[in-house]
């Protein structure tokens, strides 16, 4: 098909407002862990992991300028309510209010619904950001019809890329999720004038998914309006040209924002009857609850040494996971070793057995046990998307 309808250009804009506010929430719940606002809270004697308080956001807005006064700050996380990204821990309040109540990210509990727009929106971020982190030479300045376009993708080469990376299985399929990428507002035609298709046409990311947003733009409808941070690693802007020269200029970065990898979200549920969460596949009902906390869940670290000590307790699992559109259903923390803090109950790491307070040995033969959890998740991020996982853990005796 030549040319992009009016019809789906503007399904794509509308998509892609509704990613910038998954990111924009995404940004925010990152900084407020790092801030430790999000944490383990108590009330009348029960435990609700993952939380903060409403009253204390508010503040924390308005202290770190995301918001001018109470009103846009409420507004703000009001937002962030009706998109499903946060809610209140025993759902119990329909709104978000400017009170002492708990309220958690539904990344934090793995509650956040996944629908399909939604999957491929995460897909296109995975892709982005194992591009970015890895070193190659897919993304150039080019040139296509008489005009120069810079950080551009060819069509066949991303398809060789993205079946290289194990993220389809066959070329036709990779084609598929070229369009539906496109279909999405993640990528675009340099021009606009095309769908994706395999050959030698030129296409850029549309969408940023690095860059620092504002809170404040969640409140602009038209959140493309306002001008991409000159630090951002992919920044698309037209150059004011002569002559109708419609080419963008991107900008490398001078800083990022922490990305958490390797992190699944789906089918976990909360319970406010308990302080962990349960598993709501009938496939995995034996299994026992998994516990989010951002506290080590190890009642010791253990060192190296210990671990491949010849008689010791520890014994050795391989596991092949194989990711899905969001990722494997792990969390890796800790140093030297790292080890598994959290194990999503219905993805694919459950399902091959692996377990929390395992030790991570190798990831993909590459011994990592003196490695920190970053470095080890970035291993992860960035290989394949079947990963082989060695680990170690107390025996039963």
């Amino acid at each position: 098909m030549d040319g992009i309808g009016n019809s789906m250009q503007k399904k794509a804009a509308e998509l892609e407002r509704m990613a910038e506010v998954l990111v924009t929430g995404e940004q925010l719940r990152l900084r407020l862990h790092e801030s430790k606002v999000i944490k383990d809270r108590r009330h009348h004697l029960r435990t609700y992991p993952n939380c903060f308080v409403a009253k204390e956001i508010v503040d924390w807005l308005i202290e770190h300028k995301e918001a001018s006064d109470r009103d846009t700050a409420i507004t703000i996380m009001q937002k962030l309510f009706d998109q499903s990204i946060i809610h209140h821990v025993c759902d119990e309040h329909k709104e978000f209010k400017d009170m002492k109540l708990f309220y958690r990210f539904r990344k934090d509990d793995g509650t956040f619904p996944l629908d399909s727009e939604a999957k491929v929106f995460m897909r296109g971020q995975r892709i982005y950001e194992k591009l970015m982190s890895t070193e190659n030479s897919l993304l150039q300045t080019r040139e296509e019809e008489g005009v120069t376009y810079e950080r551009t993708l060819v069509a066949s080469e991303f398809i060789d890329w993205l079946l290289q990376e194990g993220e389809m299985p066959t070329r036709e399929e990779t084609e598929r999720l070229g369009r539906r990428l496109l279909e999405h507002g993640i990528i675009q035609h340099v021009s606009n004038k095309h769908h994706f298709v395999d050959g030698g046409l030129l296409y850029q990311f549309r969408m940023n998914f690095r860059r620092r947003r504002r809170l404040m733009e969640l409140l602009n409808e038209r959140c493309r309006s306002i001008p991409e941070n000159h630090d951002s690693p992919f920044c698309l802007r037209k150059q004011g040209s002569e002559g109708g020269n419609t080419s963008f200029l991107s900008v490398s970065p001078t800083k990022e924002i922490k990305v958490v990898s390797a992190v699944r979200r789906s089918s976990m549920s909360s319970s406010c009857g308990s302080s962990g969460y349960y598993s709501s596949s009938p496939t995995l009902s034996s299994s026992p609850p998994v516990l989010c906390n951002p506290k080590s869940v190890l009642k010791r670290q253990v060192s190296p040494e210990e671990l491949q000590a010849p008689g010791g307790p520890y014994i050795k699992k391989t596991f092949t996971i194989v990711g899905d559109a969001v990722g494997w259903g792990f969390v890796v923390r800790g140093s030297k070793p790292c080890h598994i803090q959290a194990v999503d109950p219905g993805g694919p790491a459950a399902a091959v057995g692996m377990k929390v307070c395992q030790f991570v040995v190798a990831v993909n033969g590459m011994n990592v046990l003196s490695l920190d959890y970053r470095t080890v998740s970035n291993l992860i991020l960035t290989g394949p998307r079947t990963v082989v996982m060695e680990v170690m853990e107390e025996g039963e005796y």
